[in-house]
């Protein structure tokens, strides 16, 4: 394999990476966003002693949320260094000369079962805060 198709079969996984940076950069918004309403319970906490039952309840629902966002955006991680060695890789295998193909397709699947699970935790924290989620109810 020359270095024209080395270059053309590292555009997908690069791809790939864009994608991955996409998922990242919304589980990193919604970790932000578990973190500041984490933080504006815990003053609730202070000043309103009457509702420290629901308020930790909230916390405890949000410390939940926060563990699976923390799972996803790291299998995410892993997946992009992944995809990252599936390049270099490639391009090893060429200039190296050295027979890559099996380590390739390997680090590729690995990346793949790494963002399936990052989807799948991103499903769960989803599913939580979605059960969670009290519109116009007033809390007891």
């Amino acid at each position: 394999m020359d270095i024209a198709h080395v270059v053309q079969s590292s555009v997908a996984p690069v791809f790939l990476l864009t994608g991955v940076a996409a998922t990242l950069g919304v589980l990193t918004n919604r970790l932000a966003r578990v973190v500041d309403r984490a933080r504006a319970l815990e003053r609730q906490l202070d000043q309103e002693p009457a509702r420290r039952g629901a308020l930790l309840g909230d916390l405890r629902v949000l410390e939940r949320r926060a563990r699976y966002i923390n799972t996803a955006i790291s299998m995410c991680a892993v997946a992009a260094l992944l995809v990252a060695l599936v390049v270099v890789s490639l391009f090893a295998d060429v200039f190296l000369g050295v027979e890559l193909a099996k380590a390739v397709a390997l680090l590729f699947i690995a990346a793949m079962l790494c963002l399936a699970v990052a989807y799948v935790a991103f499903f769960v924290e989803i599913r939580i805060a979605i059960t969670a989620l009290r519109i116009g109810i007033p809390s007891k």
